[in-house]
């Protein structure tokens, strides 16, 4: 099965967006909501949406596997569930501040901020799955 990126993004109107980054197949894949977890639901019923018609079509559909990757806005808003902005800022040591522009897409991180942002949260995904109870 191949392997296709799903591009999330918060849009300037603060919406989210989701699109398939992938311009050689015969169909497109796109989901918008409110939140980046809407917008991610919205992108997967499309998706089984379009499974579907080129089924009743008689057309051979090519199921492939999302990766997403997510724009700091989208990755804040979607992990905001299981991650405080404070936790953030002592998981990453970027300043809490700094990440709520990022939110709210007053700002946007530097190259540099995203990588230290996102080995961090590497960094703390790996030390977790390390994790045992006795």
């Amino acid at each position: 099965m191949r392997t296709v990126k799903a591009i999330i993004e918060r849009a300037d109107d603060g919406s989210y967006s989701v699109y398939m980054d992938a311009d050689d197949m015969s169909y497109l894949i796109t989901g918008t909501g409110e939140t980046a977890e809407g917008a991610i639901k919205s992108f997967q019923i499309n998706y089984e949406d379009m499974k579907r018609y080129y089924a009743e079509e008689g057309k051979d559909f090519e199921e492939v596997h999302f990766v997403y990757e997510y724009d700091m806005a989208s990755f804040l808003s979607y992990y905001c569930k299981a991650f405080s902005l404070a936790g953030l800022s002592r998981i990453t040591g970027v300043n809490q501040g700094q990440l709520s522009h990022y939110v709210t897409g007053r700002r946007t991180p530097s190259e540099k901020t995203k990588k230290k942002i996102q080995y961090s949260i590497h960094s703390f995904a790996k030390e977790l799955g390390s994790v045992n109870f006795i």
